[in-house]
């Protein structure tokens, strides 16, 4: 049986083939199954161009470890426990209010060498209409003492770090803790984002 795919009109960061897009049946926002190990959280926020204006369908990817600090990922065959009920893969766009949201689980802390661990973290991929090239920033945790000592964190002029700590957020509800993480696209509070 042949498959047939169709390409979307040429844009600035296009054409793509259509059945790659994000679909509704292909939203992987939810990270966790009930089996899957570790503290499950909620990561929710906004992503604002300049002057705070929300920017809708965004395409917002994550790639994080597991609770244990493992990726789901051949390349690493460091000693942490794999957890097979958590691929540690998410992918959701924004809403008309420039809004996202993940449920996942608190990640471990990676190792950076061999002598260096980094902080509980997750990445977060951001693609959008009129970004020639995609933008990657770190999400770190406010409440997470290992901030302190983490050596990507470190390398980040001190006045900005603010720009990649997700603060725990009051929720109305009596669910998960939920952290908040606002993604600044540009101006004066632009998120930092990195060159990988």
């Amino acid at each position: 049986m042949s498959t047939s795919y169709l390409l979307t009109p040429t844009q600035t960061v296009g054409p793509f083939y259509a059945p790659c897009l994000l679909r509704e049946d292909a939203r992987r926002n939810v990270l966790v199954q009930p089996e899957t190990l570790g503290e499950r959280i909620r990561i929710t926020g906004h992503i604002l161009e300049g002057g705070g204006l929300p920017a809708t369908e965004v395409l917002v990817e994550t790639w994080q470890a597991n609770a244990q600090g493992r990726y789901n990922h051949v390349a690493d065959q460091g000693p942490a426990t794999l957890d097979p009920t958590f691929l540690g893969f998410g992918r959701t766009q924004t809403d008309d209010d420039g809004m996202y949201w993940f449920e996942t689980i608190k990640p471990g802390a990676v190792p950076f060498n061999d002598k260096q661990m980094q902080a509980p973290h997750i990445n977060l991929t951001i693609m959008a209409r009129g970004l020639l090239n995609h933008l990657v920033t770190r999400l770190y945790f406010a409440d997470e003492s290992a901030n302190s000592v983490d050596p990507v964190l470190q390398l980040v002029p001190e006045q900005r770090r603010m720009t990649l700590l997700a603060h725990p957020a009051a929720t109305t509800e009596d669910t998960i803790p939920t952290y908040r993480f606002d993604i600044v696209l540009q101006g004066p509070d632009e998120t930092v984002f990195f060159n990988f």
